[in-house]
């Protein structure tokens, strides 16, 4: 997966005002100052796509990107602590719930969690409501650059530990580190492979509705309503591998 294009699309308050569900598309969220922004740069090759705060819930919005002019990034406000009122923070949340449950072009969910911490009981709340809700995610532990290597496998494996029962097959975990761009060809990846089987999924449904059409009608045939235009399709049709 090559990075040819990363355009700010815009910023949602809520499901309501995204975009048109036409494209797919991939969402990273974590525990507010994982790192969330800066990895989001790093991955689409432009440091200021995303804003980074030293202020943890800097986010409030649901921002989307246009990478490639086929699929989008979304960058999702930040669960934990976040500057403002509780009415406002409730709002967000509650926006971002609605998102991961009802967005319909909703490919694959990245949830970050922090590499140097002991698995924190926040961010095991956040993955067992999305096992629950049968939201499409990997697991992304972020800033490896921080901490040694054993302390990291540690934390993940203690993490895998906590959230087993959960699952008859657990999440994919991958790793990754702003400061050194480690993990960044691994997640390009992992959106690469679901594209193309997206697309070629794409493909065949075309080909078979080609066939499927009706000969030509002859001079004086009135059309039938089968054979006229078809509202355009909402979204993609997703290939799920979960």
């Amino acid at each position: 997966m090559q990075i040819e294009s990363a355009i700010f699309h815009c910023s949602a308050p809520d499901l309501n005002s995204c975009p048109d569900e036409s494209l797919p598309e991939f969402a990273f969220i974590g525990r507010s100052n994982v790192g969330k922004s800066s990895l989001l740069n790093v991955l689409a090759g432009e440091q200021g796509l995303a804003r980074v705060s030293p202020k943890p819930g800097f986010t409030k919005m649901i921002n989307i990107f246009t990478i490639n002019k086929n699929w989008r990034l979304v960058d999702l406000p930040g669960y934990g602590f976040a500057e403002g009122a509780r009415k406002e923070s409730a709002r967000f949340n509650q926006a971002v719930s609605h998102y991961l449950k009802k967005r319909t072009n909703l490919c694959l969910v990245f949830a970050l969690i922090e590499s140097g911490l002991s698995p924190q009981e926040i961010d095991l709340a956040f993955v067992e409501w999305l096992a629950r809700n049968q939201v499409p995610f990997v697991l992304v532990f972020t800033k490896t650059d921080k901490v040694l290597e054993a302390v990291v496998q540690t934390n993940i494996e203690a993490f895998k530990q906590a959230i087993s029962a959960w699952f008859v097959q657990p999440p994919a975990i991958f790793t990754c580190s702003s400061e050194t761009g480690h993990g960044r060809r691994d997640l390009l990846n992992v959106i690469g492979e679901m594209m193309t089987a997206i697309e070629a999924d794409q493909a065949k449904q075309e080909q078979a509705e080609e066939a499927a059409k009706p000969a030509a009608p002859t001079i004086g045939d009135v059309p039938s309503l089968s054979t006229r235009s078809k509202p355009r399709k909402k979204g993609p049709d997703l290939i799920r591998p979960w």
